[in-house]
């Protein structure tokens, strides 16, 4: 987006365009693993973008690898925020608000093309979502309390509703969608808790989570995974039950059982997509830090604990909500939508 790059007023970090880059030194660099890599000394010259000495030319270095694992080498024309103090300047990091919001234009403009009404209210419940979330957080925040499971767990039924609602609209579909997520979700949940409960969480390396301090993780954890495995959930009942409607307007005398089976076939049919989906995610999240684990010596065994365990636990839940929730939405759809005989309700 070209607005955001006469944004920099707007901050209040320090922000400055680099105008000029030049290599003043590289160095070979090799580990005890025979990890090669090459290391160079990039001095930059900027202008600041923002602050009382807008317009000034600072000049700042820059170390990167070629790697470019943990940092970075920046160019002509790249906005970096910056540190500065009275004896040195520091590179924070890379300026990136014009790609987020151009992914995030395309994606609205994608959406109200080729959905319409549909995709403004996809975009509508996004925003009321996220406006609740950052709600609770605030909530949680405040309370200091360490119930929060019970927070999100309330949470993850009022963005259901709430999504449901929006998209489907007051109807009997949105009613048998809802109870289907909500009966998936728990269904998958509490078994997963027993569970973890009769293993007494072995196999699951807590410690592996970010910044979690004082915070009790095995709640943490199991809020983080009701969010995730409703998402899958949701998405699968709304597939079902809305073939399972197109089904029943077509073929009026069908029958609760065929209704049933019907379900069935189309639930086994996106399984293992929505299950690959899921796993797919969770490996393109973890591939980089387990990759240089891996690359320095440490064992499958060990990078799995440190970077997969949890990651990999809250996709079997996921599939196993996925799975529950095809013969429970077939159920629900197949006994409120037909009566004794067949007959359309």
């Amino acid at each position: 987006m070209i607005g955001t790059r006469y944004a920099a007023p707007l901050y209040r970090q320090s922000i400055m365009q680099v105008t000029a880059s030049k290599v003043t030194r590289m160095t070979k660099t090799e580990d005890e693993f025979n990890n090669r890599d090459h290391q160079y000394t990039q001095r930059l010259t900027g202008r600041l973008l923002n602050g009382p000495q807008r317009g000034r030319l600072i000049h700042v270095k820059n170390v990167y690898t070629a790697s470019g694992a943990f940092d970075q080498k920046y160019r002509v024309g790249d906005q970096v925020f910056i540190s500065m103090t009275h004896k040195s300047i520091l590179i924070k990091g890379l300026k990136r608000d014009t790609v987020l919001l151009t992914l995030l234009w395309l994606a609205v403009v994608l959406l109200v093309l080729m959905l319409h009404r549909a995709g403004m209210m996809a975009l509508l419940s996004v925003l009321l979502n996220l406006v609740i979330f950052f709600l609770a957080i605030e909530l949680d925040l405040v309370l200091h309390s360490n119930r929060f499971l019970w927070l999100f767990g309330g949470l993850a039924l009022v963005f259901a509703l709430l999504t449901l609602w929006l998209i489907l609209g007051p109807t009997k579909q949105m009613v048998i969608t809802f109870a289907a997520t909500v009966s998936g979700t728990v269904l998958s949940m509490g078994l997963s808790v027993l569970v973890l409960m009769l293993t007494q969480h072995k196999g699951i390396y807590y410690e592996t989570m970010d910044y979690v301090t004082q915070v009790a993780p095995q709640p943490l954890f199991l809020a983080a995974t009701l969010l995730g495995s409703l998402g899958a959930v949701m998405d699968e009942s709304t597939d079902i039950v809305a073939t399972l409607f197109e089904l029943k307007a077509d073929k009026p005398e069908i029958s609760a059982l065929e209704l049933f089976q019907a379900g069935r076939q189309v639930g086994t049919a996106i399984m293992g997509p929505l299950i690959s989906v899921l796993l797919l995610i969770f490996i393109a999240e973890t591939m980089p830090i387990a990759l240089l684990l891996l690359k320095n010596g440490n064992s499958w065994g060990y990078t799995f604990s440190m970077t997969m365990s949890l990651g990999m636990a809250q996709s079997l839940i996921s599939g196993i909500g996925i799975v529950l929730a095809i013969p429970v939405v077939s159920f629900l759809a197949s006994r409120l939508l037909v009566t004794k005989a067949g007959a359309v309700k």
